[in-house]
């Protein structure tokens, strides 16, 4: 009697965890390098732009599968810290390097801004930049 019961608590355990197994998913990728570059070569990185360049922003993946979602998110910072969000731009892809562009149509205020990285939707990563 008592093997039975034993028999039926495992039978039971395991589908528990093969259940708990089928809704469990974990990526295998993360983020090498990111950096900010003076263009989409990414040759020269910086954290400083002139007023008329465009923000790129480079991405380097490691273990990344096809289905990896990669988020970037681009802010205003005021003197008081407050951010004011301009921009986001997303890939889902397993590529490696990404390349995010911000443009804008007339001149870039001076002052500070940042972008925020975000891998499979949780943040990994802020860098901070400024205009001159």
């Amino acid at each position: 009697m008592k093997s039975r019961i034993w028999m039926i608590a495992a039978a039971l355990a395991m589908l528990v965890l093969s259940s708990l197994a089928c809704e469990f998913s974990a990526s295998t990728a993360s983020i090498k390098d990111a950096y900010l570059a003076t263009d989409d070569t990414g040759a020269t990185k910086t954290i400083e732009y002139g007023q008329d360049q465009p923000f790129v922003f480079m991405v380097d993946l490691a273990n990344a599968p096809d289905d990896t979602k990669v988020k970037a998110v681009w802010y205003t910072v005021d003197d008081s810290g407050k951010a004011e969000q301009f921009v986001e731009k997303e890939m889902v892809t397993g590529k490696s390097p990404i390349t995010f562009t911000a443009t804008n149509n007339g001149l870039w205020p001076v002052g500070k801004y940042k972008v925020e990285l975000y891998l499979n939707d949780k943040l990994d990563r802020t860098q901070e930049f400024s205009v001159k």
